[in-house]
């Protein structure tokens, strides 16, 4: 499910089955160099994260992205909306994001870190291969947390 219109009528119905929040964290680096780097690490975050949702339709439901630049103070940013999903019901939050500073910056929150490939040239089916690699890293990550470790 996505923070769109109807899907969040069905959350609203059925709360008790959609549990689990995914925010993407995305870095926008207007740098001459970042910016490649941020719109190629983002273009990867969107994907994975559509397909992790499409894994788990039914319990979990992915939010906008959170965009930022690394001069924002993010720790406080992160904190109201993790603040805001729980008070929406969501009981697991987690943060999805190809920048490593987030690992140590906010130790509290559930942060699922996976290094940026660049997709843009890759064929469709290529494309599909490295995503399920990359999803068989997160639902361990995903079960832990629901299986209450």
């Amino acid at each position: 499910m996505f923070w769109i219109g109807k899907d969040v009528d069905v959350f609203l119905t059925q709360k008790e089955f959609i549990d689990t929040a995914i925010v993407p964290l995305a870095v926008m680096d207007g740098s001459p160099i970042g910016m490649k780097q941020s719109a190629s690490a983002a273009e990867f975050l969107m994907s994975l994260t559509a397909f992790v949702e499409q894994q788990f339709k039914g319990r979990i439901m992915v939010t906008p992205p959170f965009t930022y630049t690394n001069s924002m103070p993010k720790k406080n940013f992160i904190e109201a909306i993790d603040d805001e999903l729980k008070s929406a019901g969501f009981k697991y939050i987690f943060y999805m994001t190809s920048d490593h500073s987030w690992t140590s910056e906010t130790p509290e929150l559930t942060v699922l870190w996976l290094p940026s490939i660049p997709l843009g040239d890759m064929d469709q089916s290529v494309k599909q291969s490295v995503l399920s690699d990359q999803l068989r890293q997160v639902v361990p990550m995903l079960s832990a947390k629901w299986a209450g470790q």
